[in-house]
């Protein structure tokens, strides 16, 4: 099911090259169905989060595995044997990310058939390509699996920014592809270093995770912290490597800024849950304080640049560095030491399992969001071929059904009551605040870095209202009397997004029950 998973929409862009380029139809079709029976297939495995025991153990588990299959093998007589093996997995934190990259990569692909009309066959080739490389990162449980499809998500979205994105597009294209690839090769130094420290040498991601080769070695763990924070903070991204995020979001076509805000901006937090957190525990224990004031910064600096903009655009791809901040709030709760003490450490421990759910929750919340207001963004700039906030105002009376999706999502993003954005950032505070107290290693106790971070719901809350205000609100530009609604194809790819974000508000438990197994049995593992 996993192999088939990543690789369908592998198969569908090896199968539009064997297309003629002006079969435009066909073309489409086939990307369609081929990330349809992707998302379908990540659903169906959904259920396996729910029958799977609660674990408590001494190593890691995973709902569903294919492999260890050993896939490249290096070695001589006497020596230890080098192996590569084909090994995937999926559990409470990687589940939700799967079905989030098939759900927003299909809905990309149903809104790009569309408005996609020039070099349609490399367009969605590189689309299914980027699909396998993301679903790779998520599933991947060897290191040499997790570096390939970490780095084949590098390259269909240079390309897509770089011929389908706007003015700037080549520009922003190599800002990304420069970044991504200095923290892709602060990765492999890391990936390296642990890699030499086990014994046996292995890239096996769950034993190294069990292993814990770099516990007592302080000077190696802090350089491969810092290495791998460089690679996933990039990736996140966390201030101050933030600065290649607006220009790429503002210059991809609508569809790219999509799923680089909704998928591969959660590759990077990812990376902290899956790799930093479990392998190196002592290192992010040591380091929790410099990596709590940075999400800190990233949630207001990321609230007060949204604040400033006038592009419509831009304002969103700086909302995703705040809301992303929240996420880095509630891993650094984890990352944080605890006293020992059987009745402490447990108290601790649950208040650890909450953030950590809470960041997952954000995680698959931001996706849904901020994936339907760049959507969104799209629809409007379509039709007016501006994103200048103030050129806009009272459009609720022209556009009322996009006016109705727009609020929607915005009271979602500011985190209202009700709706998927309140939960994650609502668990993120609760639990950080509650581990604060007992938090060593913090020169300011953690509650007080939590509290200043409420700033950021404020300011959220301002910059959304203020743009409903601007663009929905307020007497009718003439200009746009005549703007045309939503037609079915947007209707139809941002109503699954609007149910979800509303059940998921509701209903938290469809996530956090899946969730919360593989969060607190990987706390009780590391005991920190």
């Amino acid at each position: 099911m996993l192999t088939a998973i990543t690789f369908i929409p592998l198969l569908g862009a090896l199968l539009i090259l064997c297309i003629n380029k002006n079969s435009h139809q066909r073309i489409k079709d086939i990307a369609l169905w081929s990330s349809g029976v992707s998302l379908l297939l990540s659903l169906l495995i959904y259920p396996t989060g729910y029958v799977f025991p609660v674990y408590s153990g001494e190593a890691y588990k995973m709902f569903m595995t294919e492999g260890p299959v050993e896939w490249i093998r290096f070695g001589g007589i006497g020596e230890q044997v080098f192996t590569i093996h084909y090994f995937l997995g999926v559990d409470g934190i990687s589940l939700p990310l799967v079905i989030l990259t098939t759900l927003l990569t299909f809905l990309s692909i149903l809104y790009s058939g569309k408005f996609i009309k020039t070099r349609i066959k490399e367009y969605f080739f590189l689309f299914l390509l980027l699909e396998t490389g993301m679903v790779g990162v998520f599933v991947a449980l060897d290191f040499f699996l997790f570096y390939v499809f970490w780095e084949i998500c590098l390259v269909p979205m240079y390309f897509l920014i770089g011929i389908w994105g706007g003015p700037k597009k080549e520009y922003a294209a190599i800002k990304f592809f420069l970044y991504t690839l200095v923290g892709s090769m602060a990765m492999l130094i890391g990936i390296l270093i642990l890699y030499f420290n086990t014994s046996p040498h292995t890239l096996n991601m769950l034993d190294i995770a069990t292993q814990h080769p770099l516990g007592g070695k302080f000077a190696l763990g802090a350089l491969t912290f810092w290495l791998m924070f460089i690679a996933f903070a990039i990736k996140v991204p966390t201030f101050p490597f933030h600065t290649w995020l607006p220009l790429a979001h503002v210059e991809a076509p609508t569809a790219g800024s999509v799923i680089l805000a909704g998928i591969l901006l959660k590759m990077g937090t990812y990376g902290f849950l899956r790799v930093v957190l479990p392998m190196l525990p002592e290192a992010s224990a040591t380091f929790a304080f410099p990596v709590a004031i940075l999400a800190f910064i990233s949630i207001v600096y990321g609230a007060y640049c949204a604040l400033a903009q006038t592009d419509l655009k831009k304002l969103v791809a700086y909302s995703s560095v705040n809301h992303m901040g929240y996420v880095m709030l509630g891993t650094v709760a984890a990352f944080a030491a605890t006293p020992a003490g059987n009745d402490i450490t447990q108290k601790v421990i649950n208040f650890k399992a909450a953030a950590l759910n809470g960041a997952v929750m954000q995680m698959v919340s931001h996706g849904l969001i901020t994936g339907a207001l760049f959507f969104l963004v799209g629809v409007i700039y379509e039709r007016a071929h501006t994103r200048d906030l103030n050129s806009f105002g009272g459009l609720g009376a022209t556009v009322p059904v996009y006016a109705g999706f727009f609020i929607l999502f915005a009271l979602a993003s500011l985190g209202l009551p009700g709706l998927c954005g309140f939960v994650g950032e609502f668990l993120v505070f609760v639990g950080a605040y509650g581990v604060g107290p007992f938090a060593t290693g913090l020169f300011i106790p953690l509650q007080i870095i939590v509290a200043l971070s409420l700033l950021g719901v404020i300011l959220t809350a301002g910059y959304m209202l203020w743009t409903v205000q601007r663009i929905f609100l307020g007497p009718l530009n003439i200009k746009w009397k005549g703007l045309s609604d939503m037609n079915l194809v947007e209707i139809g790819s941002l109503t699954p997004l609007m149910i979800l974000t509303v059940l998921l508000g509701i209903y938290p438990a469809l996530i956090l029950d899946i969730v919360n197994k593989s969060v607190f049995s990987m706390l009780t593992i590391l005991n920190l």
